[in-house]
């Protein structure tokens, strides 16, 4: 892995020239009190270091005639590891991890102008840390006020991640080999969560099945927060209070990810607890899933990234005319968005490093053109809420469709023939999922 990260940070380096970029490691969060979450890299930063303390900071200076990568970590201290865990300080972030150089953090004020005094401008992302935003243009305002004498110097502050996050955008074998992964691991479960599921046993105990299968496969743990929804819960898009109990005549909704070694799968698949589909939730299922399996088939270079979308907004429209939710033409329907009550989401968002991964969408007025190496998520669904107001023009809700929520979803990667989808292993056909 150190020779891809070399290689990520040589690729920012050729982009950034004469810059001088500068990523900061995440903070610790707390949970409660003074007990912290596991601690979890930004991706950014791992994305180019590997590295996965905090209290650490990463300088590419290209420019700089014998450090190109610098490290600044927290030292070795035997007395906190014993509390909080082994680092690898200022002689393991050379030799494990590639830094030309490393300090400990305490010399980041003392050392850091070096490497920006020859650079034309500071590639920094201004993120949620104020104190640290303060500290790099209190830097680049010190050396600004210099400029004159010198005539080098950073004259401008660049955010890096309009082009760190292009080159996220497509993964290299490496990463979808960790993505496969986390994909299979995330497969077995939703299957077991499938055969294990059935009346009177509570949401809340399939999570703990599903998320038990992530950790023994050697997961790190959920993606985020599995939802685990039965019947009406199905129609709150993140519900994750996941404690209320299977009943006969419900829908499951499952939308559950693994992450494996950073990466992330994402699926979602919903079955009848029972086994069998009512009429309604037959008839709203088989729209969905001819939605989804429509839009996949949008999935392939040179298509507009919103191509799946339209194509998963016009199937499930033309179901919901079918059905007799919504009445009209076709196309004003789609223009005015009258499925907006039924289908209030997008169709897809990136998947890697983040779940919601990086990586614009659209480029002005236009948009991201899908190629080989992305990954992205395929997910349409119909929500019949129970409380929906219906539109002056739309006709009113016969009570049987209400409470109603299904979802589909895949990992698709573009590939140059057109699309894999990642996460097949799980069915979703009708057949395959009654009993």
């Amino acid at each position: 892995m150190q020779t891809e990260y070399q290689q990520r940070r040589q690729d920012l380096i050729a982009k950034i020239g004469s810059g001088t970029a500068i990523f900061t490691s995440a903070p610790t969060a707390v949970m409660h009190n003074d007990v912290e979450y596991i601690y979890r890299q930004d991706s950014d930063f791992f994305y180019l270091t590997g590295f996965n303390e905090a209290q650490a900071v990463a300088v590419l200076a290209p420019h700089h005639p014998e450090h190109r990568f610098i490290l600044f970590v927290q030292p070795k201290d035997p007395e906190k590891e014993v509390w909080t865990g082994y680092r690898c300080g200022v002689e393991g972030a050379k030799e494990l991890y590639g830094a030309d150089i490393a300090y400990p953090i305490a010399e980041l004020d003392e050392k850091l102008p070096q490497y920006l005094e020859k650079a034309d401008r500071i590639y920094y992302h201004l993120g949620r840390d104020r104190n640290f935003n303060d500290k790099i243009i209190q830097h680049y305002q010190s050396l600004l006020r210099t400029y004159p004498k010198r005539g080098t110097g950073p004259i401008a502050i660049a955010d890096p991640s309009i082009l760190l996050h292009n080159m996220r955008l497509y993964k290299s074998k490496i990463e979808l080999d960790l993505m496969r992964q986390a994909v299979e691991i995330a497969v077995e479960a939703h299957n077991y969560a499938l055969q294990s599921t059935k009346p009177g046993r509570y949401e809340y105990e399939i999570q703990a099945e599903i998320e038990h299968l992530f950790r023994l496969r050697g997961g790190m743990g959920p993606a985020y927060p599995s939802i685990v929804a039965a019947g009406k819960n199905a129609c709150v898009l993140h519900y994750i209070e996941n404690n209320s109990q299977l009943q006969e005549q419900d829908l499951l909704l499952i939308d559950a990810g693994c992450a494996y070694s950073y990466y992330n799968s994402d699926i979602t698949r919903t079955f009848p607890v029972s086994g069998k589909f009512t009429p309604e939730q037959k008839a709203l299922y088989e729209i969905v899933l001819e939605a989804q399996k429509q839009a996949i088939s949008a999935v392939k270079p040179g298509n507009p990234f919103h191509a799946p979308h339209d194509t998963a907004v016009r199937i499930l429209t033309e179901g919901l005319v079918e059905l007799g939710l919504l009445k009209g033409d076709i196309d004003k329907l789609i223009s005015e968005e009258k499925y907006k009550p039924f289908y209030m989401h997008r169709t897809s968002h990136w998947l890697g490093l983040d779940v919601h991964d990086v990586g614009l969408y659209q480029h002005g007025e236009n948009p991201q053109i899908l190629q080989p190496g992305q990954v992205l998520t395929i997910e349409p669904g119909l929500y019949i809420v129970p409380d929906t107001k219906p539109a002056e023009d739309q006709p009113e809700i016969d009570p049987r469709w209400l409470g109603i929520g299904i979802r589909i979803e895949d990992d698709v990667l573009v590939t140059s023939e057109g699309n894999e989808v990642l996460t097949a292993g799980v069915p979703k056909e009708i057949k395959d999922l009654e009993r």
